[in-house]
């Protein structure tokens, strides 16, 4: 058996690693690459029998990873290592986006100490239909999921919808089920969060971090592509405009 690739979840704790470092490879022997080994080494991610292998995640390894990083940056002007695509993405997100992905590794740090992310089991559409995952993470948007299909927090908040006295439609297309589905779907509609989980972090969802959405929309705001992987309503809104426009000219 071969020791797996390195996912994203494990690629944003490297990379925050690095740009903390000002872009800069940390050695073996540096305190936190073996801090960031034992991290990885517990995340949920990976079997007992590949956490088993002989040099999985090792200090070693983790440092050789900095070094990746910091060599395939734009701004390094000595030769680059060799490492796979999925790295270079992540580079790539830390180039463009450097304070989501920082709040990124955070959110993943506060769910590992607080062993919250241990205890979610894998959901469906953690993964999409071509396999990738969010560049942010399997595990946040497994966290993700697992908070929005809380039955309890759906009923809040279509209760409280109600009690607003709004209709019980998708916040972003208008779509009604109860309108095309008579009884059958009444009372129904999926829920998102509208802040991604890696801004919101670990604190208690509110029923106003969440808005309801149609199953098409839903799955829409969390479809992952290089570099994007969560959409606000308002984003998505802002799609499907520009698409329409698009189609018009």
């Amino acid at each position: 058996m071969r020791i797996p690739a390195w996912t994203e979840d494990e690629l944003v704790l490297a990379g925050a690693l690095v740009v903390r470092n000002g872009w800069r490879e940390l050695r073996t022997n540096d305190r936190e690459v073996h801090e960031l080994s034992e991290l990885i080494r517990s995340l949920p991610i990976h079997t007992a029998e590949e956490r088993a292998l002989p040099g999985f995640r090792s200090p070693d390894s983790v440092s050789r990873k900095t070094t990746d990083f910091m060599t395939n940056h734009k701004l390094y002007s000595g030769k680059a290592t060799r490492c796979g695509k999925p790295t270079l993405l992540m580079i790539k997100a830390f180039t463009e986006r450097e304070a989501d992905m920082l709040q990124a590794a955070k959110a993943l740090e506060e769910g590992i100490g607080t062993g919250q992310l241990q205890l979610i089991s894998p959901q469906p559409d953690e993964v999409d239909d071509s396999g990738a995952t969010a560049i942010e993470g399997r595990l946040l948007a497994r966290w993700a999921l697992a908070r929005e299909r809380d039955p309890k927090l759906r009923k809040l908040k279509i209760e409280k919808v109600r009690r607003l006295r709004r209709a019980l439609c998708c916040e972003v297309c208008g779509f009604d089920f109860a309108r095309t589905y008579g009884d059958l779907g009444e009372g129904y509609i999926e829920v998102h969060h509208v802040t991604p989980l890696y801004i919101s972090g670990t604190r208690e969802t509110k029923l106003d971090d969440l808005a309801c959405l149609c199953s098409n929309c839903h799955r829409m705001c969390h479809k992952s592509r290089p570099g994007e992987s969560w959409r606000t309503p308002a984003a998505l809104r802002d799609q499907i405009h520009k698409s329409a426009q698009s189609t018009v000219h």
